[in-house]
C-alpha cells in the first residue's frame, strides 16, 4: 500500500523531506517507497557519505546516520498517518545495533506504536542488503500543536 487514505502518500512525503529537513539531512537521499496504516518503508543509499570512517571503514553504514534516519524516516511516518506534517520534536531515542550493514542500500521499516495527541512513539528497524535486521531504534516525539 502506497497511500495512507488520507491523501498525504509517497509523493507527499518525498516532498517534506525536501521542504522540512536540514540540508545535511536531505543529502542522506532517504527515499519514500511506501506509507500506509501502520507507518511507512524508505530506503537510505548507502555510500562514502554515510560509511564508517569516510569510506575507509570497509562500507559499514555509520551510527550517525542510522540515527538521522531513523528520527527522519519517523516524522515522515507520522505525517502520513496524520495527513499532514506536524510540527514535532524528538524527545526520546534509542538505538540498538545488531550487526554491521554493509551493501549498496538499507531497507528501513518505521511502525507507529502509538500516535496521540501530544506524543507519538515509533519502532524503527534497518535491514541491509541480506535481509538481516542491523539496527533497531524506539524514537519518542511530543507534538509541538494542536
Amino acid at each position: 500500500m502506497t497511500e495512507t487514505g488520507q491523501g498525504f502518500g509517497v509523493a507527499e512525503g518525498q516532498a517534506l523531506l525536501g521542504d522540512v529537513f536540514a540540508p545535511w539531512v536531505r543529502a542522506l537521499a532517504i527515499e519514500v517507497a511506501a506509507l500506509d496504516a501502520q507507518g511507512g518503508a524508505f530506503r537510505l543509499p548507502a555510500g562514502d557519505q554515510i560509511a564508517r570512517g569516510g569510506g575507509t571503514g570497509g562500507g559499514v553504514v555509520c551510527g550517525q546516520a542510522v540515527a538521522a534516519a531513523a528520527d527522519t524516516c519517523s516524522v515522515v511516518a507520522l505525517s502520513g498517518l496524520n495527513g499532514r506534517f506536524r510540527d514535532c520534536t524528538t524527545v526520546d531515542m534509542t538505538v540498538h545495533f545488531m550487526r554491521p550493514m554493509i551493501g549498496d542500500h538499507v531497507d528501513i521499516r518505521v511502525d507507529v506504536l502509538s500516535n496521540g495527541r501530544r506524543m507519538a512513539v515509533t519502532r524503527v528497524e534497518f535491514r541491509g542488503p541480506n535481509g538481516k535486521i542491523g539496527a533497531s531504534t524506539t524514537c519518542a516525539f511530543a507534538y509541538l500543536e494542536d
